[in-house]
């Protein structure tokens, strides 16, 4: 609840910029990489797959990014248009006076404590995430080799 009014007071202030606060970090995360493929968004952004392709589907609609194919074939990374480059330039000051608000109603002290209480529940999250997909690949193999061994008990009785 608390992250959805947050959420609508910076969607609020950047409505000039055509950017919703999500966009924004995402177009904010692929300029600092300079490209950036959906795994590393995923990871860097803690933003799971289904919304963050939705959004990047949006985005290269709206012609701000665009997909690159890499050398392999298989991954294909986005990156910035120029068009892209002049939302985010637009957006930034906007993302600001949003910011500043919040800073003013929280004042500094509340906003750091917040800050760093947010970053520790980031990182919490993020590593429970990576230990989740971790698991999601091993399953599979695991399931095989149980399959496997009853397989090999029902034709041993037989």
């Amino acid at each position: 609840m608390v992250s959805r009014a947050v959420t609508q007071l910076y969607d609020d202030v950047m409505r000039p910029s055509g950017l919703r606060v999500t966009q924004f970090s995402i177009l904010g995360t692929i300029a600092r990489m300079g490209e950036a493929n959906l795994r590393q968004l995923e990871d860097t952004l803690a933003i799971d797959q289904t919304t963050l392709t939705r959004s990047l589907n949006l985005l290269e609609r709206g012609g701000v990014i665009e997909r690159v194919p890499r050398p392999d074939g298989r991954i294909k990374a986005m990156r910035l248009t120029s068009k892209g480059r002049r939302a985010l330039e637009v957006a930034r000051p906007l993302w600001a006076q949003a910011q500043a608000k919040v800073l003013h109603e929280l004042g500094t002290t509340a906003w750091t404590d917040t800050q760093r209480r947010l970053t520790h529940l980031f990182q919490v999250a993020a590593k429970k995430r990576r230990l989740g997909r971790a698991r999601r690949r091993v399953q599979p193999l695991a399931r095989s080799r149980i399959e496997a061994r009853k397989l090999s008990r029902a034709v041993g009785r037989s």
